[in-house]
């Protein structure tokens, strides 16, 4: 909004030439997370005041960690607080007229939907459990495929118009249309290889990659800033990536494939640090207010969505580690009890507890020690991911 307003003067006046600053990205970037800072900072205390005053406080699970029950009451939704700081500071000081805005913008927010549902369920009918897991997956899986649709033929067309016409073209062929090869699956530390993925592939790996990143995300949100501060570190990683890929020049030195438009994604991954940041303003411990799934959900399939535009699902995974391991903590625990159960027919335990913070918990470690050590785990994982920009 901001840069049509300043090319809009630019053209009234040489007088106003010095807004050309707001050509630059890294302006903009700068500006974007200063800005979803300061609305978080500033909106807080009131967001949280409104929903002491709606009463809506988190319920704890009676079979949960014996330690977190006297969390019971305290504020959830706020990752309302979050997703207002991404919309307006992503408004303001993105090109409104880019594709990929929109696209990461809409799931991020529908993914909220979904997550303010679940939490909205929690609160009035007084039920952990919120919403019912296949409801939540359909309404995930619709968003996630509508997406992927789009993102497959948008990765190397510039005009919406363009991307419909492929899609009726793909749906007139048989659903047999060659995809570029920048919408191969990509493999870090490895120079100028790339995987094809055919319509289906590109398809199927990007629903994965969006509804497996918000699920990850949504089970790491166990403890205070825990969930938070990895995605601020994650997405900050990506806008470097989002940077590389969407610019010619650096693109083409660092040998990755060149994404036009897929730079302004920067100003996306600088408002969510920096509206992140504000949340862990008031999310550190003891938490005065949590994100609940309406944050939680979204964060994860906007990294998810991102990490599919700038062609780094497995680096995503490299870099969002903590993610993968809280996920697949859940699902190793219940597949063993399980399988135990109906071989021996008593349920075992692989962890002490799931997801995997909650084992350490229960094996000893405080509160603040497993969240800061994870964020340590994290912040070395990004550095790896990093790397793999120039180890190649």
């Amino acid at each position: 909004m901001l840069l049509s307003l300043a090319q809009w003067l630019q053209t009234l006046s040489p007088e106003f030439g010095y807004f050309r600053v707001f050509q630059y990205l890294t302006f903009r970037a700068v500006m974007a997370a200063l800005t979803g800072l300061l609305i978080g900072l500033a909106a807080g205390p009131a967001v949280i005041r409104r929903l002491r005053e709606l009463k809506i406080g988190q319920p704890i699970r009676g079979y949960g960690m014996e330690s977190h029950l006297s969390k019971s009451g305290t504020p959830t939704m706020g990752g309302v607080l979050i997703l207002l700081s991404i919309a307006v500071s992503t408004l303001l000081w993105a090109d409104l007229s880019n594709r990929f805005v929109w696209i990461v913008l809409l799931v991020t927010l529908g993914f909220g939907a979904i997550g303010w549902v679940d939490d909205w369920r929690k609160v009035v009918n007084k039920d952990p459990e919120g919403m019912a897991s296949r409801e939540k997956y359909i309404w995930q899986s619709l968003i996630g495929l509508l997406a992927a649709l789009y993102l497959v033929f948008s990765i190397s067309e510039s005009s919406n118009l363009r991307v419909l016409e492929l899609f009726f073209n793909w749906v007139r062929s048989g659903f047999d249309v060659n995809l570029p090869p920048k919408a191969g699956l990509l493999l870090p530390f490895i120079k100028e290889v790339s995987y094809p993925l055919g319509v289906f592939g590109f398809v199927v790996l990007t629903y994965l990659v969006i509804v497996g990143s918000s699920n990850a995300v949504n089970l790491t949100d166990g403890l205070d800033g825990l969930a938070i501060m990895p995605v601020v570190m994650v997405g900050s990683a990506l806008g470097v990536f989002a940077y590389v890929v969407g610019s010619s020049v650096y693109s083409k030195y660092l040998f990755f494939p060149h994404i036009p438009g897929a730079g302004e994604l920067l100003i996306f991954c600088a408002a969510m640090a920096g509206a992140g940041l504000a949340f862990l303003w008031f999310n550190t411990h003891p938490a005065q207010v949590f994100m609940g799934d309406v944050g939680a959900l979204a964060l994860g399939a906007a990294l998810g969505t991102i990490a599919v535009i700038v062609r780094q699902e497995i680096v995503l995974a490299i870099m969002g580690g903590i993610f993968v391991v809280e996920a697949l903590s859940v699902m190793l625990q219940v597949s063993f009890f399980k399988f135990t159960r109906k071989h021996f027919g008593e349920g075992r335990r692989l962890l002490k507890m799931a997801p995997l913070h909650h084992h350490f918990e229960k094996s000893g470690w405080k509160e603040t020690q497993v969240v800061v050590r994870f964020w340590i785990i994290t912040m070395l994982l990004c550095l790896v991911g990093l790397s793999t920009l120039k180890l190649r």
